[in-house]
């Protein structure tokens, strides 16, 4: 499959921060018009100390010592190299599974759930997010974006215990109006919508802090950047 030329240069700037994980992760989360949350240290809390943990897609980012990066790129902090249709876990041996912002870059996310569901042990626990309005961002690829109801749909075979609000409104908004401007302004030349996009990303994230109020509003869910998926295998 071919790679989408119109965001390789996006995807080459960020190879060359990978090199440096948490110098990376740090311009993630501050520029990022996706405000960063912890809400799966609420799947950590449910489990027991030597539970055995599995972040799917981890990238360079560790979130804790005793949590197994599986990527399928051999960055620094990863792990278990693998692919996530195929893990190299055995039936029923996982207790938890954290899967951040992954499953629209796969081309069979369904696929990917039942390989999830696989590996984990019954009662076993899974936090994903998943994204709802956001812009076209392939790492290399971007296929496929859901609803409230479309996650409890793809997560078909899990108890819900908790769906929510990961990226709110002010989120979509300012991911819209980013690349809105760019184009607007670029007047279809590539190095100045490339330059703009990312001035207009430094101009405006810090708007995206306002999710801590508006994501807590009952109609936040109809214009919502991702959403988050804490469930427990039936």
């Amino acid at each position: 499959m071919k790679h989408d030329d119109q965001n390789d240069w996006m995807n080459s700037i960020k190879a060359r921060f990978k090199s440096f994980p948490n110098f990376y992760y740090w311009l993630v989360a501050v520029f990022n018009p996706v405000r960063m949350d912890r809400k799966y240290k609420r799947l950590l809390k449910s489990l027991a100390e030597d539970s055995v943990v599995v972040n799917l897609g981890s990238g360079t980012h560790r979130l804790s010592q005793s949590i197994i990066n599986v990527d399928i790129s051999p960055y620094k902090n990863v792990d278990v190299v693998a692919d996530i249709y195929a893990l190299p876990f055995p039936d029923n041996s996982i207790d938890g599974i954290i899967n951040i912002s992954v499953l629209e870059h796969i081309s069979n996310a369904n696929a990917a759930i039942n390989e999830i569901r696989r590996v984990l042990k019954p009662g076993g626990l899974i936090f994903s997010v998943i994204p709802f309005i956001e812009g076209y961002h392939a790492s290399p690829y971007d296929y496929i974006r859901w609803t409230r109801s479309g996650v409890e749909i793809l997560f078909t075979g899990f108890d819900i215990i908790e769906i929510g609000i990961f990226g709110g409104p002010t989120s979509s908004f300012l991911w819209i109006l980013q690349e809105w401007l760019a184009t607007l302004l670029s007047f279809n030349i590539s190095y100045l919508y490339r330059f703009l996009l990312i001035l207009f990303m430094l101009l405006t994230f810090p708007l995206k802090f306002l999710d801590y109020i508006l994501s807590r509003y009952k109609s936040a869910q109809n214009i919502a950047s991702d959403f988050y998926f804490f469930g427990k295998k039936a």
